[in-house]
């Protein structure tokens, strides 16, 4: 019974592959006669390319558009003296190429009687900071730490020319759904 249902199959393939063969290609023919009867088309020339200019970013001292800006009443009760500015002569610290949003409190240890917070960056490395480290793209110095959280005053530009404030700033401990301040 299976024999003959092979059999079958196989015949009923070499007929439906007999079928499908025709010699006419008449059809094929004058089509590419037509598309030959036709008159060649003109390439245009290549047009010549425009050198790439390099865009200079000029504004760099300036607030980056994905932090969020200084309320104007948090800059009104900030103290903005003259005397508050970035050091530019201070060397910059590993974690300051990280805003402060994407840096993570992991958890605290105490080694050698000093306490450190242990934050994670976004790229997984786990840090040691402790008061008075700097961290955060605005300038920002750890000025308190906690068992849940870290501190930090940032120096932010105030909009004017050569204004700038301080701005409080707190990061929890990675799981605890307290806000941030």
């Amino acid at each position: 019974m299976l024999r003959l249902c092979k059999r079958l199959v196989a015949g009923g393939v070499v007929l439906g592959l007999a079928a499908c063969a025709n010699d006419d290609f008449s059809d094929l023919d004058q089509f590419m006669a037509e598309k030959r009867a036709r008159p060649a088309g003109i390439i245009a020339a290549i047009p010549p390319f425009k050198d790439y200019e390099a865009f200079a970013y000029s504004a760099t001292t300036t607030r980056s558009p994905f932090e969020r800006p200084v309320a104007v009443q948090d800059v009104a009760q900030l103290q903005s003296v003259s005397a508050v500015r970035p050091d530019p002569n201070r060397p910059k610290e590993f974690l300051e190429q990280y805003t402060l949003e994407s840096l993570v409190m992991v958890g605290t240890i105490r080694r050698n009687g000093k306490d450190w917070t242990l934050m994670q960056d976004p790229d997984g490395g786990i840090h040691r900071v402790g008061l008075g480290n700097y961290i955060g793209r605005n300038h920002g110095r750890v000025i308190d730490m906690g068992p849940t959280y870290v501190a930090v005053v940032e120096i932010v530009s105030d909009g004017s020319e050569d204004g700038w404030v301080e701005r409080p700033r707190s990061i929890m401990l990675s799981g605890m759904n307290l806000g941030e301040g």
